[in-house]
């Protein structure tokens, strides 16, 4: 790895859970990680209810916007977690993949902002402990 570790989270869409788990990754890790967010087909928003339950927390996602996966980035990071199942990224030599099979509340009934709160805290858990390992 480089001297500042590098992480692109990857979801379908870019809207919601890769740019939940790139805000907090900023805000645990500060200047310490080179943090980045993708989508496999990036949408043109950002959730508005995975950006209200980031606030909850003092992360504002709020000016991001979705965007594709860039190959060049891609071959230059450390890491490249994928959020979910249905987020699949080709291996390239060099970066670590990894997939977090985060939680879905909505198979079990639950939505609105508490499912967010639910998938917002279970992606923070694991972007503690990404951290962790990184730093």
């Amino acid at each position: 790895m480089s001297t500042t570790p590098s992480v692109l989270f990857v979801c379908v869409k870019n809207g919601g859970k890769s740019q939940m788990a790139a805000g907090l990754m900023r805000k645990v890790a500060g200047e310490t990680v080179d943090v980045h967010s993708a989508g496999t087909r990036p949408g043109s928003v950002v959730n508005d209810q995975s950006a209200e339950a980031l606030l909850e927390v003092g992360v504002d996602i709020s000016a991001e916007r979705p965007r594709a996966i860039d190959p060049d980035l891609l071959a230059r990071m450390d890491v490249v977690i994928t959020l979910g199942r249905e987020a699949t990224v080709d291996s390239v030599p060099g970066p670590v993949f990894e997939n977090w099979d985060t939680d879905e509340p909505s198979t079990r009934g639950i939505e609105g902002m508490e499912r967010m709160r639910l998938i917002r805290n279970d992606i923070a858990a694991r972007v503690d402990d990404l951290v962790r390992r990184l730093v």
